[in-house]
């Protein structure tokens, strides 16, 4: 399954990976996140997968709410 999954989003801030992936469910699209922040220090992104049928659709909705 990870082979069909790509990034369209990264971010240091849970809060705005929660408004895509909110975004993205409201659009009916599954999202998977990945948190790489190191738990001493926090540094590190968060990052948003899909599915590869559905990467250009979550752009679009991304580009479109600038967060």
């Amino acid at each position: 399954m990870e082979e069909n999954l790509v990034e369209v989003y990264s971010a240091d801030q849970k809060y705005k990976i929660s408004i895509i992936r909110e975004l993205l469910d409201e659009n009916k699209i599954q999202s998977l996140v990945l948190n790489q922040k190191g738990s001493a220090l926090l540094l590190g992104d968060i990052k948003v997968y899909v599915n590869k049928e559905d990467e250009e659709k979550a752009r679009e909705i991304i580009e479109a709410h600038d967060i």
